[in-house]
């Protein structure tokens, strides 16, 4: 793969964007939001957590840059319902940061991310999979929706 950025810090970039651009937008103030913030930041953590645990169950490697390393393809627990899991629990960190300092700014940085991440990350590790996992990759991928 030639995208040699980890996810984690993209996840961090994107955070921080949406923390320093605060200033640049008009705030949201709701009494839930502090609320949806914390709901939102726990689901995030919990579902990378499972995430992970379903990968070391299936003793397979975690790191989305070495990819070809990947000794099985994980279909079980969580990404039954998603085939890129630890994404779709940064996207809600992300989004949980939004809910607590910037709302509009957050939106337009999870946009972004999503974006980058697809394209950048998620496109090529599926091209890997099929080179790896064939046809069990591509019934897969018929079967389980990308996000979610």
């Amino acid at each position: 793969m030639n995208n040699k950025i980890p996810p984690p810090i993209v996840t961090l970039f994107f955070g921080l964007c949406i923390f320093y651009s605060k200033e640049y937008f008009p705030q949201i103030d709701h009494n839930a939001m502090g609320i949806l913030s914390l709901i939102s930041f726990v689901a995030g953590i919990s579902i990378l957590v499972l995430a992970v645990r379903a990968f070391k169950n299936q003793d397979t490697t975690v790191n989305p840059i070495s990819i070809e390393k990947a000794s099985s393809l994980v279909v079980s627990g969580i990404f039954k319902y998603s085939r890129n899991p630890m994404y779709l629990g940064m996207v809600l960190i992300l989004l949980g940061l939004s809910f607590e300092f910037n709302m509009i700014g957050g939106f337009l940085s999870i946009v972004a991310f999503v974006t980058f991440i697809t394209f950048f990350q998620i496109k090529p590790e599926e091209m890997a999979m099929k080179k790896i996992f064939g046809q069990e990759f591509v019934a897969y991928q018929k079967n389980v929706r990308r996000w979610l």
